[in-house]
Parts: structure tokens; C-alpha cells; sequence
């Protein structure tokens, strides 16, 4: 794949109507003024269909749980088409980061992490209990697995419990850096658990449990103030002596050939990684854009500032920036298609260069401008903020070089 087919290239315009309509006028109260970005969202998924997909495709979903049966070659050829429901999912994304980066990590949070982990790992009881209401974005979701002393660490140094008590669970904790975490509905969270014995606890077993706001003992807090992705509230939880019953365990067993936590957190790693690239596509397009317009618009001693090779050496290294990142995200979407998965160094590296690239371009995008770029007024500004994040989280990049490193070495 080296270009958008004409398909995509439909949807992709479709999707910039929507945004110009619906999200650049509302972006100041996004970012801004504390509204959360859930109402637009709802409005997102009703305009393009997409809940009455997230229906149709539950359906199959749950059917195939029930039944025990995979999915079929031709259904997934059909899914898979000429980057089929990848590329799908992904224009969204990349067009909304070209303006509100922060929607997107709320929807991926609510709709990917929270509502897909359900979906792979929850019984069909759990599926239609707490899954589709989070695909259909009707409700609000998180993941909470990041712990205040256990950030890039968050499986081993996890030290959020549950004890076993009756046939349900204690448990007691502290989850830091919840997106969505302020709103959520469900809440799909991992903890250690208290058997009692003396294994020590960073060696103990990952369960995962399905949460709902107003729970006696768990609070949602307050949104955090943070440097940028302002549009996507985030936020702690506070668990004390929160009771489950058994049907609020994922999978409700403990035993591992179901699939751990351990290891349904990994997966989720590595989706969340790859879809950085998408994110940090549409961030860097809209730096570009910003910036050929401006370095046209600018003059200065009677001269375009785009006529001065420093500023022309600034838009040639956007714009190869803009080609690696793209080009990233399609090889993604083939390899979706041809039904292949990113192994977590691939999904690593990915974010580290696309993540890297946003960053660097968002900054070059401010100093072109000058002190312009540094108000809100030109948007690069909030690009700039909302950018730096992504070398942050979904693993910082300094775990990304491990990760990748590691993978070499066992070759």
C-alpha cells in the first residue's frame, strides 16, 4: 500500500467535514474549559454509523464465544479487503489528532483498551453486561493498570490487591494516570492477588476486573491540570476494600490458560503502540500545513520568510517526517490486512520514531512561526503540548528502546 484508495480517500473527506463542523468550533472548551470530548464522540459514531457497526460486529463477536468457533478465512478476507477495518479505524484517528489529539486517546482508551479487552477476554455475560455499551460508545471506559510508583514498571511494581473473600474479591489500591479515569463507567483494572502466600508480590499473578462507577469504596477524582492533551480527562483511583462478586473478574477465573493479566495487558501494549503512528500522522500533516502556509503568508524584509533556506530546510525535514511516519502506518494497515500482527519490538519501534517525529515537528512548526507559534491563537502552540505525550505514554520512550533492544539481542 503507498497511497489511500479512493474508498478511503471518501471517508477521509467525510470525516474533515465532521471535524470542521463539530470539533474545531468546540475546541477552545475542550481544551480550555473542562468539557470532556464524550458528547462528540456519540455524535461521531451516530453521523458515520459507527455504533450500528459496533452493534453488527458484537453480534458476530459474541457469536463466535458462544460457539467456540474462530473467525473463518473469508470473513476475514472479507474484513480485510484492501486494508479493510484498519485503514478504517484509523483515518478517524489520524484526521482528528490534525486538530484535537486528545479525542482520540479518550475514544482509544474507552472503545480500544477498555471495551477490547472485554471483548478478547470477558465471558459472553461480561460481553453484553459491560462490552457493548463501551464499542457503541454510549458509555465511557478506562484501563487502569498505572500504579504512582509503578509507571513504566506497571506489571511488576503493581502493588493494587485483591484477596480473595467468600466467593468474590477485597480490593485496595491506587491507579494513577487514568484516562478517562474522572468519567468512566466501566473500569477494566489489574491487581495483584493476596492469596496469602509468600511469593513476593511483584512475582504474583495479574487478575483483571471490571469496574463500575459508584462501587462502594472506589473514587473517581477529579480531572488532572496537565501540560497538554487537555481534551481527554485524566485522573486517579482510589480503591478501599472495594467487594466483587466472581462476575466481575474477566473471564471470571483466575485459572492462566485463559489468559492472564500479564498477558492481556502486553497485547494491549502493542495496539496501543501501533496506533500512536496513526495519532502522530495527523499531528504532523497539520504542523506541515500550518507551516507552508505561514512561511507563504510571512514576510519579512519584503520577502516570503518560505524564500529563506533555513525555513525551507525546516519544511524538507517536516516533510520527511510526515513520508516515514506515513509510511509506517501503512505498512500497519497491510499487515492488517494480510492478517499479521506487530510483535511488540515492531509495535516498539513504531512509536518511538512516530512519537519522536511529532515532537520534533510540532517544536519546528512554533519556531518557524516565532512568537506567533507561542500563542494559543495558531494552534501549533497546542500541537506542541498535546505532542509530547506521546513520548510519555503507551510506554516512554526510553522503554521503547529496551523493549526493542532486548528483542534484538535474542535473535
Amino acid at each position: 500500500m503507498f497511497e489511500w484508495s479512493e474508498e478511503q480517500l471518501m471517508v477521509q473527506e467525510a470525516m474533515r467535514r465532521f471535524i470542521e463542523a463539530e470539533v474545531v468550533p468546540n475546541i477552545d472548551d475542550l481544551e480550555h474549559n473542562g468539557v470532556p470530548p464524550f458528547d462528540i464522540i456519540r455524535k461521531m459514531y451516530a453521523t458515520f454509523g459507527m455504533d450500528q457497526m459496533a452493534r453488527d460486529r458484537f453480534k458476530k463477536q459474541l457469536e463466535r464465544k458462544i460457539s467456540g468457533q474462530e473467525e473463518s478465512a473469508e470473513e476475514r478476507a472479507e474484513r480485510a479487503g484492501d486494508g479493510g477495518a484498519a485503514a478504517m479505524t484509523l483515518i478517524p484517528i489520524i484526521e482528528l489528532c490534525r486538530y484535537c489529539p486528545g479525542i482520540v486517546t479518550s475514544m482509544g482508551v474507552s472503545v480500544g483498551l477498555a471495551a477490547g479487552t472485554i471483548m478478547k477476554q470477558g465471558t459472553p455475560a461480561q460481553m453484553e453486561r459491560w462490552g457493548l455499551d463501551l464499542l457503541t460508545a454510549e458509555k465511557v471506559g478506562s484501563w487502569a493498570i498505572t500504579e504512582p510508583n509503578s509507571g513504566s514498571d506497571a506489571l511488576g511494581g503493581m502493588t493494587t490487591t485483591a484477596r480473595r473473600d467468600g466467593d468474590g474479591y477485597i480490593l485496595n489500591g491506587n491507579k494513577t494516570w487514568i484516562t478517562n479515569g474522572p468519567y468512566a463507567d466501566t473500569i477494566v483494572l489489574y491487581a495483584k492477588l493476596d492469596d496469602g502466600s509468600d511469593t513476593p508480590i511483584r512475582n504474583r499473578q495479574v487478575l483483571t476486573f471490571i469496574l463500575e462507577k459508584g462501587m462502594e469504596g472506589l473514587e473517581q477524582s477529579k480531572p488532572f491540570r496537565k501540560m497538554g492533551l487537555n481534551s481527554s480527562p485524566t485522573g486517579e483511583l482510589f480503591l478501599t476494600d472495594v467487594r466483587v462478586g466472581p462476575e466481575h473478574l474477566l473471564g471470571e477465573t483466575e485459572d492462566e490458560r485463559s489468559g492472564s493479566g500479564r498477558d492481556s495487558a502486553k497485547g494491549n501494549f502493542v495496539t496501543e503502540r501501533a496506533g500512536l503512528a496513526a495519532m502522530s500522522l495527523g499531528l504532523i500533516e497539520q504542523c506541515l500545513q500550518l507551516s507552508i502556509q505561514y512561511a507563504k503568508d510571512r514576510v519579512l524584509w519584503g520577502t516570503p520568510i518560505g524564500d529563506f533556506q533555513l525555513i525551507q530546510l525546516k519544511l524538507a525535514k517536516m516533510e520527511v517526517a510526515r513520508l516515514n511516519v506515513q509510511n509506517l502506518v501503512f505498512r500497519h494497515i497491510e499487515m492488517s490486512a494480510a492478517g499479521k500482527s506487530l510483535s511488540l519490538a515492531e509495535a516498539s519501534a513504531m512509536k518511538l520514531y512516530s512519537a519522536q517525529a511529532a515532537s520534533e515537528v510540532a517544536m519546528e512548526a512554533v519556531q518557524l512561526m516565532g512568537g506567533n507559534g507561542y500563542t494559543a491563537d495558531y494552534r501549533v502552540e497546542q500541537l506542541a503540548r498535546d505532542a509530547k505525550v506521546y513520548q510519555i505514554y503507551a510506554g516512554t520512550d526510553e522503554i521503547q528502546i529496551t523493549h526493542i533492544a532486548k528483542d534484538l539481542l535474542r535473535r
